[in-house]
């Protein structure tokens, strides 16, 4: 159960790492004149940390369920 909750961890302070990263579009200039139109597409590594982002987001919550289900045998 400890190794669960050590993985969980690193899990989850690589999710909020990837989260900070992803900085397009925040703040309150895009809430207040940001971008308004336009298609726009991800590429390169922002494509990768998008996708790195659900991944962990995933596995954040699949240890979670894990870490219930042991605590509670």
């Amino acid at each position: 159960m400890k190794f669960v909750s050590i993985i969980q961890v690193i899990v989850s302070v690589l999710l909020v790492i990837s989260i900070l990263l992803q900085n397009r579009g925040s703040g309150l200039s895009a809430a207040f004149g940001g971008d308004f139109g336009g298609y726009y597409t991800k590429r390169g590594f922002e494509k990768f940390l998008f996708y790195f982002s659900i991944i962990l987001s995933i596995l954040f919550i699949i240890l979670a369920i894990i870490n219930v289900y042991l605590a509670s045998q």
